[in-house]
């Protein structure tokens, strides 16, 4: 349980909840498709873990972790049970996924699964993972962004998808990857020794933590810019007090655990901000 990285689970409910908050505004509730792509998202979620846990604890990156319990760096479980838990993971995806498209037609979806599987597989796996090199963030904010919150509205509703969407499916992007940012700023040390250079070890500390609060910051501005135009959006603003404490406490200079506790919360400020976003736009549609 600890391995499959509990506080990283957000990120793969919150597009579900904006893009079913979509649907059911645009007019379409469709309970079904919305759970089967909540388990695509979460099996996805899981085996990335599990797969990250697996590619850097063979190469001895997480030999050394102030954040949680990496378990083939701890020797917890053996490589390979981590590297099968993944692929279970992954085919739990798949099939739930392969149901999904089934039901709404939308076969296209079937090649941007799989390039979510690759995506989660060589991120910190292969020979040349792109973890490794500064893209981890865009990867994130593509597959938990764009990808997940406008995939999640596409099998569930026909036609256009509308402004709302667009503004979810960047918000949850910029906020996903502002959790990735919280975990990597607090591994800088470690990965610089190790030799992995995300994007945090190539731009450093202080521009690390600038590039977090703007993370943090922009979805609200998003929000506030849409709730011009469809009040309900403005339910968002609701959980900014909790983000400046967040963002205060980064750009004061956190660190080591501080920093994992700053991970989690960073999560749940993902989850609240999705919440209300599904609700205004939700309630928007209606209106």
């Amino acid at each position: 349980m600890q391995g499959a990285r509990p506080r990283t689970l957000p990120t793969a409910v919150s597009p579900v909840l904006v893009g079913t908050g979509v649907a059911i505004g645009n007019g379409t509730v469709a309970p079904g498709r919305a759970l089967l792509a909540l388990l695509v998202a979460v099996a996805l979620v899981i085996g990335v873990n599990f797969a990250n846990d697996y590619s850097d604890g063979i190469r001895g990156t997480d030999d050394e972790r102030v954040g949680p319990l990496r378990l083939v760096g701890s020797k917890a479980a053996t490589p390979a049970q981590v590297r099968n838990a993944a692929l279970g993971c992954f085919v739990v995806a798949g099939l739930a996924g392969l149901t999904l498209v089934s039901l709404s037609r939308q076969w296209w979806l079937i090649a941007v699964g799989a390039a979510c599987i690759a995506g989660a597989w060589f991120y910190t796996g292969g020979r040349r993972p792109y973890g490794y090199a500064g893209l981890g963030e865009v990867a994130v904010f593509v597959f938990f962004g764009p990808v997940a919150v406008l995939g999640t509205v596409i099998t569930q509703q026909e036609g256009p998808f509308g402004a709302p969407a667009v503004i979810g499916a960047v918000g949850v992007g910029m906020l996903a990857c502002a959790v990735l940012v919280s975990n990597n700023l607090r591994d800088i040390p470690t990965d610089t020794v190790a030799g992995k250079r995300t994007l945090a070890v190539l731009l450093g500390d202080t521009d690390t933590r600038r590039l977090y609060a703007g993370l943090v910051i922009a979805p609200f501005l998003l929000s506030l810019l849409a709730g011009l135009r469809s009040w309900p959006l403005l339910l968002t603003l609701l959980a900014l007090p909790p983000a400046a404490l967040l963002v205060r406490d980064v750009l004061g200079g956190a660190d080591g655990r501080a920093l994992v506790r700053v991970l989690g919360r960073t999560g749940l400020l993902l989850l609240a901000w999705s919440l209300l976003t599904a609700a205004g736009a939700a309630v928007g549609g209606i209106l």
